[in-house]
């Protein structure tokens, strides 16, 4: 039986985080038959690299790999420190390639990239845009495994659009933009439309104050719930048609995923990874960043045409069948049984 260590920032019960890759991928792999180490759920900044070593450290000889979630932000520099660890104590190591940004931190960060990137393992880019973007800067060990959902868990329902009803779930933080999901609904109801918009999520950096506060300044009833459970967005899910992404940075989101699985029809910016993963008027729509008028536009042709929709939430949900843990498991063993004893 393989051990692993995974290191990421697990939101455990904090009402501040989103569940992260680390909450539901380390639970994968102890389901398919691994033993796995986690690290960190601690709030301080300094405590958690510290719980992140020490985890390191501690189980540096029952360890095959250590899997560590990368993004281009303050985690960054976390993993930076462990890898630097697993160098000096000769642990394998995997990062693993989260954030619309990330490329932007190859160039910002030339020296600290190369010495996360160039020394490990593998590194797994769970999109093809993150991969194509590394691979410029000429990092070769480099493999694309998907974000992957457990699809049973997520019921595809039959939607009706007679009353436009958005749904929005993401962490409240500026690069998402979810003050333009406010505008997005401002101007459809300055178009006569009868809408509704709830937006799902912790307050990352303030934003939830400052969309509450847009919101209200605008005249608009906007449901906000806070931080939810996997099984209480899904269930609220129901009650919503439209699932709408804002975001000015992305890779490849697991609430984008979850949403074409449930039968959502998807209307994203065209950032990032998104075109890696929503191809446009085929499985769901993309539209320029920060642009009203272009969502406003493709909301209305959803429910103007609901053939055509119906066709792009079955072909969402296909591309969703294709990211389900049972595939994308098998990808994760070929990696772990390459490991050299």
């Amino acid at each position: 039986m393989k051990t692993l260590i995974y290191i990421g920032n697990k939101s455990g019960i904090s009402k501040r985080a989103n569940i992260s890759s680390i909450d539901v991928l380390a639970p994968l792999f102890e389901k398919t038959g691994y033993k796995v180490y986690t690290a960190s759920n601690k709030k301080n900044i300094l405590l958690r690299l510290l719980d992140m070593l020490w985890v390191c450290f501690k189980y540096r000889n029952k360890v095959d790999v250590v899997l560590i979630d990368t993004y281009s932000t303050l985690n960054f520099y976390y993993a930076y420190f462990v890898s630097k660890l697993c160098r000096v104590l000769k642990l394998k190591y995997i990062p693993i390639l989260h954030g619309g940004n990330l490329p932007e931190r190859l160039n910002s960060s030339l020296k600290l990239s190369k010495s996360i990137f160039s020394n490990a393992f593998v590194n797994v880019a769970p999109s093809l845009y993150i991969k194509s973007s590394f691979e410029a800067f000429g990092y070769n060990n480099i493999i694309n495994i998907p974000n992957s959902i457990e699809l049973k868990k997520y019921p595809i329902r039959k939607k009706t659009y007679n009353i436009i009803k958005l749904l929005w779930v993401r962490s409240f933080s500026k690069i998402y933009n979810p003050l333009l999901a406010i505008n997005i609904l401002k101007a459809l109801k300055d178009e006569n439309f009868e809408a509704k918009l709830c937006m799902i999520g912790p307050d990352s950096d303030g934003s939830l104050k400052a969309s509450k506060d847009h919101a209200q300044k605008l005249g608009l009833d906007v449901r906000f719930t806070g931080k939810l459970s996997k099984q209480e967005w899904i269930k609220l899910s129901e009650d919503y048609n439209i699932f709408i992404n804002t975001t000015n940075f992305d890779n490849m989101p697991i609430s984008v995923i979850e949403a074409m699985a449930l039968g959502l029809p998807v209307v994203s910016t065209n950032v990032g990874g998104m075109p890696f993963l929503i191809k446009n008027n085929v499985n769901g729509l993309l539209v320029n960043p920060n642009s009203v008028n272009e969502f406003v536009a493709s909301i209305k042709n959803l429910i103007a045409n609901p053939n055509s929709t119906s066709k792009i939430v079955k072909e969402a949900r296909i591309s969703a069948e294709n990211l389900d843990w049972q595939v994308v498991e098998k990808q994760w063993i070929k990696v772990f049984n390459n490991l050299p004893l």
